[in-house]
């Protein structure tokens, strides 16, 4: 037997064991980095979308309540003033606290683009001067949380033939 054949053989053993360590400890640190930025992100959009539920709950109050500043006809508007301005001041904090958590109200212009990932189309509707696929009327404000669609806006939209 060959004692320096023997330590080769178990310094080369050891060279592998060794190589065989580092890579289980460089795939376990590359994996206990992973899940840390996978918590991360977890965390950032359980902040950011946390509340998306509450948020939902709350779209009809502002609803309702445009609603009711749009049901007041204009000779009533004098006797009920006080009434009115209430319920705007209501509106108009909501849309603060709506602000405050990141919630904006999508309300897109007639005229402008039938857009499917912010826009329902309740309707469509040959309208002259229009062109095919044109917002032709709001019926109902979106939302958006962030960058995240709450309810898309409802609209009506032309179906211009030949436009």
């Amino acid at each position: 037997m060959d004692p320096l054949s023997d330590e080769d053989d178990i310094v080369e053993r050891l060279t592998a064991e060794r190589d065989e360590m580092r890579d289980r400890f460089m795939r376990a640190l590359a994996d206990a980095e992973n899940a840390r930025k996978r918590a991360d992100k977890e965390r950032r959009d359980a902040e950011r979308y946390g509340g998306t539920r509450l948020a939902r709950d709350l779209l009809p109050v502002y609803d309702h309540l445009h609603r009711a500043l749009d049901a007041v006809p204009e000779e009533q508007r004098g006797a009920n003033t006080a009434l009115l301005e209430g319920v705007e001041l209501t509106l108009r904090e909501l849309g603060n606290v709506f602000g405050k958590h990141g919630i904006t109200v999508l309300r897109p212009e007639v005229g402008t683009k039938f857009d499917p990932e912010h826009h329902e189309a309740m309707f469509e509707a040959p309208l002259p001067n229009t062109k095919a696929g044109d917002i032709i009327q709001l019926m109902e404000p979106g939302f958006m949380l962030h960058d995240r669609l709450l309810r898309p806006a409802k609209v009506g939209v032309s179906s211009n033939p030949g436009a």
